[in-house]
């Protein structure tokens, strides 16, 4: 059995989900753990985060018990923090059952039977085989907004963009050094203008959660501020991306779903060539992992 752990916020969540689902298209016996939303977890966390799958409707979710973890993992279950499972992991990762994700793609991994996978899986390269599968399953309930509504409606009948820009806990120091100066004004500046040189009359559709600084950076007729799903229904600013007919996105999964789930066969989708600054972008590699991608630079440069 392959059970992976589900952590973190929406979009990091859809991709420990989509990763389930690929193993499960390949005969692969597959559960999720969610072990990491109990109260204990999340009073220890950095970042505490809702367990959102269970919100959207129908999807096929099949989750491990403490008993399924505990009789994969073996010792590794009360020992994953422990030098003894670290010391397995770096020199013999073959005989260790508990594997963390490293590097932005781990092909190896399909290739197992019994492991407990921990990781984010942001690559688009493991599951981009069971997309078209996954747009159907990831159904949104409806928001009983009519705002939503008829702003889906506007998107369909013009060239529609969303735009994302993620600032909020991306502003806190630690964050601020790992995920800041990447969607810079050069990069969303870069983006707009690919996308009028292809779709002159596009009108963007911009989300953020800083609605006062969208306001001042994106105030042309061209530009329209979603600014009404809160909270819990920011959960909807996902679905109105995507409705949208392309996609310029943040260093945030969330927005990388959005385009994702975008049905449009001729979707033009933007993101930056880095996700962290601990990353670089190898952009042969990139073009691969990352197949109908264009990639911008922080200085706006398009690879």
């Amino acid at each position: 059995m392959i059970i992976i752990r589900v952590m973190g916020g929406l979009g990091n969540q859809l991709q420990q989900y989509a990763l389930f689902r690929k193993f499960q298209s390949l005969g692969v016996e597959a559960k999720l753990d969610l072990s990491w939303f109990s109260q204990k977890s999340q009073e220890e966390a950095a970042a505490p985060r809702k367990y959102a799958l269970s919100d959207f409707e129908g999807m096929p979710l099949q989750t491990a018990s403490a008993q399924e973890v505990r009789a994969l993992l073996g010792r590794a279950y009360e020992e994953q923090a422990g030098l003894a499972e670290k010391v397995k992991k770096r020199l013999m990762p073959e005989k260790s059952r508990l594997f963390e994700e490293s590097e932005m793609y781990h092909p190896q991994i399909f290739s197992w039977q019994n492991r407990y996978l921990a990781g984010y899986w942001a690559c688009e390269a493991y599951y981009a085989d069971i997309l078209d599968r996954l747009r159907e399953e990831i159904r949104f309930p409806g928001s009983g907004d009519a705002r939503n509504e008829e702003v889906i409606a506007e998107m369909a009948d013009q060239p529609s963009v969303s735009i994302h820009v993620r600032r909020g806990d991306y502003l806190d120091a630690v964050n601020a050094a790992m995920f800041g100066g990447i969607c810079t004004e050069a990069y969303y500046d870069s983006c707009v203008n690919y996308i009028k040189e292809k779709c002159p009359d596009a009108v963007f559709y911009v989300f953020s959660d800083d609605a006062d600084y969208v306001r001042a950076h994106f105030s042309g007729g061209e530009f329209r501020i979603v600014d009404w799903n809160r909270g819990e229904n920011s959960f909807y600013d996902m679905l109105l991306m995507s409705c949208c007919k392309h996609n310029i996105c943040a260093n945030s999964t969330f927005s990388f779903w959005g385009a994702r789930l975008n049905g449009n066969p001729d979707k033009i989708m933007l993101r930056p060539s880095i996700h962290k600054n601990t990353q670089t972008c190898v952009p042969k590699q990139m073009k691969k992992l990352w197949e109908g991608w264009t990639l911008v630079t922080p200085d706006g440069a398009v690879i």
